[in-house]
């Protein structure tokens, strides 16, 4: 009885130490994603289901995701940041919070994807790409007797007075690309004219710049400016939502991804992160409709994705706009005379 209450112990204690290196194994990654809600908690199910490595991730709009990696620079609780306009991940490998990471695939990758590893050192990947546009809702339009934007100076008509919604600079990277594109296309001091006579007809600056879609797709407000992707999403679900871009030319994006510098989890954020940009990864995008065009190029994108072929895409100079100085000056111009004016 002895021998045997003996050989029980002893193999209760190897099957929870053999549990306990596969849970080691297996590890945790903390994340924060700045893409769509739907991405995010699709992308973090799906690498949970394939690897058993446990995602703790939030969803914060890319200015309040830098706002929280500055604020825990000293203390990294963060592994692994990804998707959401590419400007404030530039702002963060500048200041040093960002990991250097090449991976081994990068020649999968498209070369507007490679220019942003080239450009930070290896600090920031490109996730993918999507340019800035309109979207309307077509009964809102009709009912109340509007014609659908086709460009930038359209959207100054006073007759938009209260239905036009875009998202605060501040807080989201889709509204600073917005801000940045217009100073690139028109000239500093003549988009800055542009936006203060925009801001009458502006009926709210929302926090993030994925909330104009839905917005516009239920009929809350009749415009959104954000990017056109998210808007195209609303219409394959069967809404009355159409969208183009603007005829001057538009500002874009290029996401981000990055590791965190200090995080606690590196094997599982770079775990994370290789999935995230495998065929995998970029596929869940599409599946959570939300079509941005992705950077893996080894596999036949979703059709319902728009393509850029007839946008015309401003000559975007991410490493200049990127720079945290140069964000803190636009956005406190934008703050001192376009926001602080009456409506």
């Amino acid at each position: 009885m002895k021998h045997a209450s003996l050989l029980k112990a002893l193999l209760v204690m190897a099957c929870t130490a053999i549990c306990s290196v596969s849970l080691a194994q297996q590890g945790t990654v903390n994340a924060i994603c700045s893409t769509d809600q739907s991405w995010c908690e699709l992308a973090a199910s799906d690498f949970q289901k394939a690897t058993g490595v446990k995602v703790l991730q939030v969803r914060k709009a890319t200015g309040e995701a830098l706002a929280q990696l500055r604020a825990e620079a000293a203390n990294p609780k963060t592994d692994i940041w990804w998707g959401g306009t590419g400007d404030p991940y530039l702002q963060a490998a500048e200041v040093g919070l960002l990991e250097a990471y090449r991976p081994s695939y990068i020649n999968d990758l498209h070369s507007w994807s490679v220019r942003q590893y080239a450009m930070t050192g290896n600090r920031v990947g490109g996730f993918y790409t999507s340019a800035i546009g309109f979207g309307w809702n077509t009964e809102v339009l009709k009912k109340k007797n509007l014609p659908a934007p086709k460009c930038w100076k359209d959207l100054l008509d006073p007759r938009y007075k209260g239905e036009i919604e875009t998202s605060h600079p501040a807080a989201s990277g889709t509204a600073y690309t917005i801000l940045a594109g217009l100073v690139q296309m028109m000239g500093e001091d003549a988009a800055f004219d542009y936006m203060k006579k925009l801001h009458k007809n502006i009926t709210t600056y929302t926090r993030s710049g994925t909330a104009q879609a839905p917005n516009v797709a239920k009929g809350e407000v009749a415009i959104g400016v954000s990017f056109i992707f998210g808007f195209d999403g609303w219409t394959h679900n069967g809404y009355p939502v159409k969208s183009g871009a603007p005829c001057e030319g538009t500002g874009y994006e290029i996401g981000g991804i990055a590791l965190i510098k200090g995080g606690k989890n590196p094997a599982a954020a770079k775990q994370y992160y290789d999935w995230l940009m495998s065929p995998d990864g970029q596929r869940i995008g599409a599946r959570a409709n939300s079509l941005q065009v992705p950077a893996n190029k080894t596999f036949k994108p979703d059709p319902k994705i728009p393509l850029l072929d007839n946008v015309r895409l401003v000559k975007y100079d991410f490493e200049k706009y990127g720079k945290a100085a140069e964000r803190k000056r636009l956005l406190d111009r934008w703050q001192r005379e376009v926001e602080s004016l009456p409506k």
